[in-house]
């Protein structure tokens, strides 16, 4: 039998969405306006929150709010990724200011210590397929944590806040989310809670709503944060808001794995390297035979094919219902589906590969528009 377990590092099993939901005292996503309509939103696929409230009442009334995230520089961005960034262009779109924290200090602390290696990946792993998904440089500000601004004043904000919640965190804090403690990892986490805080500070937006989107997998940073920010009274600041997405499967079902290239498709793969991994790889819910299949029907809740349509690569809510029932009844078999996918994926990565390309000129606009150039 195995274990479930759902922490930073680690998401193996069966994922009970449910049961962390009280576990770790999330609110189920309310009913949302208009505004709101993203498939993530109406087939919740963003399925809890916390202090959601402000953020939404903050959209509704036309008023500043900030969206906050980070990357890891560690490996391929996928289509795990892409979930993300798809949230980033969305809230971007509803007006958000967009703070997107590269976390070089914590990787360079607990994985890669070669900022060099660290700051390339950020770059042409992340920030190029950021822009080529559609995201713009204004109200966007991109940093490394390991060099915030050439602004000095801004600068000295977001370090000296680092250093200022170290007063108000707990050793016990730190052992409960991290478990083994080393002085890397308590800096990286103080530097973490200022980039979800530091929005707020008067060298920045002053006190507005800020939603940070994460797997459930990082509601621990999350609580430790809040926590910290709670008895924090130097500067007036809003209780952070965060909201939690399903994990998209790994194509072999389960999490994603970034150090197998086999479990998810990059943005960067090869047209036929996504179709070749869809067909050898990609978990179905369908019956062993196609006779059995037309009898019985598959299970579209499990078939990695079908989830992938959910998680946006079919937009039109009617025609994955239609896809739903068909694969469900046995009219549609697995090999059908699959190809649906197929040229789906293949044709989001040439024109992706193409924006790529474009994107690659615009990146000096992005870092300098932030004092990284």
């Amino acid at each position: 039998m195995v274990e479930n377990v759902v922490t930073p590092w680690e998401v193996k099993g069966a994922v009970d969405y449910d049961k962390l939901i009280a576990e770790f005292g999330l609110k189920p996503l309310p009913g949302l306006s208009k505004k709101f309509d993203h498939v993530f939103f109406r087939r919740r696929i963003v399925f809890a929150h916390r202090d959601f409230e402000r953020v939404v009442d903050a959209v509704d009334k036309r008023q500043p709010f900030v969206m906050m995230t980070g990357l890891m520089p560690s490996g391929k961005f996928h289509f795990g990724h892409k979930m993300v960034a798809d949230q980033m262009r969305f809230y971007q779109a509803l007006g958000a200011k967009l703070y997107v924290t590269v976390a070089d200090v914590e990787a360079y602390n607990t994985r890669i210590p070669d900022l060099k290696e660290l700051h390339h990946l950020a770059i042409e792993e992340y920030l190029v397929n950021y822009i080529a998904l559609g995201l713009k440089p204004k109200n966007l500000d991109f940093y490394f944590q390991s060099r915030r601004s050439k602004d000095g004043r801004k600068s000295s904000a977001y370090y000296s806040l680092a250093g200022f919640l170290a007063r108000h965190a707990t050793f016990n804090e730190f052992q409960a989310v991290y478990g083994e403690i080393t002085p890397g990892k308590m800096a990286s986490s103080l530097l973490q809670a200022a980039d979800m805080l530091h929005p707020q500070l008067p060298e920045f937006e002053g006190p507005v709503p800020v939603v940070v989107p994460v797997g459930v997998d990082q509601d621990p940073h999350i609580r430790l944060a809040r926590d910290i920010a709670s008895r924090f009274k130097l500067f007036p600041l809003l209780q952070l808001s965060s909201t939690y997405h399903l994990f998209l499967p790994g194509l072999k079902g389960g999490k994603m794995s970034s150090s197998d290239p086999t479990s998810f498709i990059a943005l960067t793969d090869s047209p036929e390297e996504a179709e070749s991994k869809i067909r050898k790889h990609a978990f179905s819910g369908g019956q062993p035979s196609v006779e059995e299949h037309r009898k019985k029907g598959g299970n579209p809740d499990v078939d990695v094919p079908f989830q992938m349509l959910r998680y946006g690569l079919e937009e039109d809510d009617k025609k994955l219902a239609r896809v739903y029932d068909d694969y469900k009844s046995g009219k549609l078999l697995t090999s059908e589906l699959k190809q649906m996918v197929i040229d789906k994926v293949k044709l989001f990565l040439v024109k992706h590969q193409k924006e790529r390309e474009r994107a690659r000129k615009k990146v000096d606009v992005f870092l300098r528009k932030n004092g990284m150039a």
